[in-house]
């Protein structure tokens, strides 16, 4: 391993676990050592995915205010659902406070942890992995390991699909709203699959 990223790796943990409640910092470590193993079977940088991982709820806890302005920092509107919710804006928060505090300039790891809200196609190979991962981590209620080894018998897109789908089938049903990005991903996934049987 990279000493930089295991420097970056354990500085990232060391402020999640400082700034997040306990049980939330324990869902990160669980959501970078399944980005980790999904980037090992995807093949894709496991270090970059256990970084994005662990970094991508740092900002979770932090007020209202704190989210929205440092949102606001990254140059793209806030929509209105997460006007709505500001909380919401805890990956975007993220990626700024990944970029400012511990200066990670990869856009790679940035787009996925702004991005692992409602999902983005165009936040590549590890905003898919950090956006599962997120949604499949071995503390969610569902994820059994049955459950898990289905979806990682698939493609990364077709795994990716499926959650998103999941997501957006649970959202309805809770009588909550689905972001208009969600809903683009979705779609956006459902185009790679095609071109992927084609």
């Amino acid at each position: 391993m990279d000493s930089k990223i295991t420097d970056l790796i354990c500085s990232v943990d060391a402020f999640a676990k400082a700034h997040v409640k306990p049980s939330r910092y324990e869902h990160s470590v669980r959501v970078a050592q399944t980005a980790r193993k999904m980037a090992d079977l995807y093949g894709y940088d496991a270090d970059k995915a256990y970084l994005a991982g662990i970094g991508h709820d740092i900002c979770k806890d932090f007020s209202d205010d704190e989210m929205i302005a440092l949102a606001k920092k990254d140059g793209n509107p806030i929509i209105g659902i997460e006007a709505e919710k500001p909380a919401l804006l805890h990956g975007r928060a993220a990626a700024v406070t990944l970029k400012e505090e511990f200066k990670i300039d990869d856009d790679e790891i940035l787009l996925a942890v702004a991005n692992h809200t409602f999902g983005s196609f165009e936040a590549g190979r590890l905003g898919m992995i950090i956006f599962a991962a997120d949604k499949i981590e071995p503390g969610r209620p569902q994820s059994t390991e049955e459950y898990r080894a289905g979806l990682f018998s698939k493609s990364l897109a077709g795994l990716t699909l499926a959650v998103v789908e999941e997501n957006i089938d649970y959202l309805n049903k809770n009588g909550k709203t689905v972001a208009d990005v969600s809903f683009a991903f979705r779609d956006k996934l459902k185009e790679a699959l095609n071109l992927e049987k084609n």
